[in-house]
């Protein structure tokens, strides 16, 4: 019978790289089979934060007012859009991942981490296409990203990362409780209001703003806006915290991930 190790012994960094091909593999896979058969294919991620923020622009930037400050609606709320539509996206992936996998986890061992894992980097080539449309935009509107922008690889790492954590929670706790897969689109309803997409962080009461930056996403987004838009100084108090959340949501979702894991086969 072979088990995992316990603790922090079980995060063997060595074992994933040994694996690398398998996630390479689940990773091509899982792109695949999410446009397979579809008529327009991949260009599905741009569509959806592009009809997001095309909806988002006419309710809250025409209708409602909320300020975008200097920049103009559509691409104030789509550089936004941008990392959360990745991040919804590889949390909604990653946390049914294990169990739309059961048939592999039940008759081969592998390190079980690599599917959550292949599940959030599938969403970054939705990401990649996606941020290929902002370019444009901002080409459309003449914003020309300052030297901000060299922070942006930074604020990429930080969502991929946050997406991870999140990930593996929700996925090790969907294969023993599947009312998780029920509540993963509430949970990123609830996120998407909590975070900064179609309005500014600016308007939350600075008596708030350290509670508000436990939001992960909310460093990111304003980070996004910082680096590519300039608008306003670095939120850098916004980003320390989110950072600090998401070392600790990552910390934390592998210490379970690994302390649940032997059960996988058996409960999938």
């Amino acid at each position: 019978m072979i088990e995992p190790a316990a603790g922090w012994t079980a995060i063997d960094l060595r074992e994933i790289w040994r694996y690398s091909e398998l996630l390479y593999f689940l990773t091509w896979r899982d792109i695949k089979v999410r446009y397979k058969q579809t008529v327009i294919g991949a260009a599905w991620a741009v569509l959806q934060p592009f009809l997001t923020m095309v909806v988002f622009s006419i309710v809250f930037g025409r209708l409602m007012h909320v300020s975008s400050g200097a920049v103009p609606y559509p691409v104030f709320s789509f550089t936004a859009l941008l990392p959360w539509t990745f991040f919804s996206t590889a949390i909604s992936r990653s946390g049914t991942s294990l169990v739309l996998s059961a048939n592999l986890i039940s008759r081969v061992y592998f390190p079980r981490i690599i599917v959550p894992l292949a599940a959030v980097l599938g969403a970054t080539v939705d990401f990649a296409i996606a941020f290929v449309i902002l370019l444009g935009m901002l080409l459309f509107y003449g914003i020309v990203p300052g030297i901000a922008i060299l922070a942006l690889p930074f604020l990429i790492v930080l969502a991929i990362l946050t997406a991870f954590g999140v990930g593996f929670w929700l996925s090790a706790l969907n294969v023993k409780y599947r009312d998780i897969a029920f509540a993963i689109p509430f949970l990123t309803q609830f996120w998407l209001f909590v975070t900064p997409v179609v309005y500014s962080s600016s308007i939350v009461p600075q008596k708030w703003r350290l509670l508000y930056g436990l939001n992960p996403l909310a460093g990111v987004v304003e980070g996004f806006r910082w680096a590519l838009l300039g608008q306003g100084s670095a939120p850098s108090g916004l980003i320390a915290i989110s950072l600090i959340t998401v070392i600790a949501l990552l910390a934390t979702g592998l210490v379970y991930f690994h302390h649940v894991e032997n059960e996988f086969a058996d409960v999938v």
